[in-house]
């Protein structure tokens, strides 16, 4: 197969955006929220967004593969996949806080070639492909010129870092060294960075589906992604995301590749990881 990544900018946002505004119309109504095997919440939006979004690409796309959320694996031999998060950040979604995004990536193996995050409540949109650049509201972006901690902002999706309490430590060294810290949390974080309104965010745990549009959003933003082993990769259970003038220190502070950490990538893009 192996299309021109660049092919792929336009659609990528469009389901993006197309899913995101079904979600749209369920936000700040009342909603039933069950909870689901990893503790995350889902709700009626999650799953009609999610639905859509496979309709579109069951219509334009009929040859790739499915990775969404809520209802798995469809095509799992096919070379090209698409990867859905209907609603990244569903308790900021249920709550009515607008830091919610709609996450869309297609990948070909290992390769992630084009990746989308749309903030209907913000009216926010933020896509990539390789060798095309970062677009935001159809713009092109970049991640900020900030190039020392003492004028950074930071942020990450919840700082008490409940299942890693090592990584709790070196989040909690870091905050004082920096002009702001913050819990932008979930998908906002990487838009902040991406468009330059923040130098860093973090996530000590999240799944293959938070990482994946966001691995070319933040790099053609002239970035750097990374799991917490230092590693360019959507499936290693964890992110840090950063301007490049900060990079190595960040990475640094935060003990990045000091330990050795083996992860089932399967697992981790099957069942998950950071609750929403």
């Amino acid at each position: 197969m192996s299309a021109d990544p660049r092919t792929l900018l336009e659609p990528v946002a469009e389901l993006a955006r197309l899913a995101g505004a079904v979600a749209l119309r369920h936000f700040r109504t009342t909603l039933v929220a069950e909870t689901k095997a990893d503790g995350s919440p889902v709700t009626i939006a999650d799953r009609e967004a999610e639905r859509v979004a496979r309709d579109w690409i069951a219509r334009r796309f009929p040859d790739d593969g499915v990775l969404g959320e809520e209802f798995g694996v469809e095509r799992a031999d096919a070379p090209r996949r698409w990867i859905i998060d209907p609603i990244d950040g569903t308790k900021s979604f249920i709550r009515g806080v607008p830091l919610w995004g709609t996450l869309v990536a297609v990948t070909e193996g290992s390769r992630v070639l084009a990746g989308a995050a749309c903030f209907p409540a913000l009216d926010e949109l933020v896509a990539a492909a390789v060798d095309a650049g970062a677009w935001w509201n159809g713009a092109r972006c970049r991640v900020s010129s900030v190039d020392t901690l003492a004028s950074a902002t930071i942020t990450t999706t919840d700082e008490r870092f409940l299942e890693h309490p090592d990584r709790r430590e070196a989040w909690r060294a870091l905050a004082p060294r920096v002009a702001v810290a913050r819990s932008w949390g979930d998908c906002f974080g990487y838009l902040m960075v991406a468009t330059g309104r923040a130098e860093v965010m973090v996530d000590p745990v999240l799944s293959a589906w938070d990482a994946a549009p966001f691995l070319p959003i933040i790099t053609e933003a002239g970035g750097v992604f990374s799991d917490w082993a230092g590693r360019e990769t959507i499936d290693g259970g964890s992110a840090i995301a950063t301007n490049r003038a900060l990079a190595a220190d960040v990475r640094r502070a935060l003990g990045v590749g000091a330990r050795t950490e083996t992860f089932d990538a399967g697992a981790i893009a099957d069942a998950g990881s950071r609750p929403s």
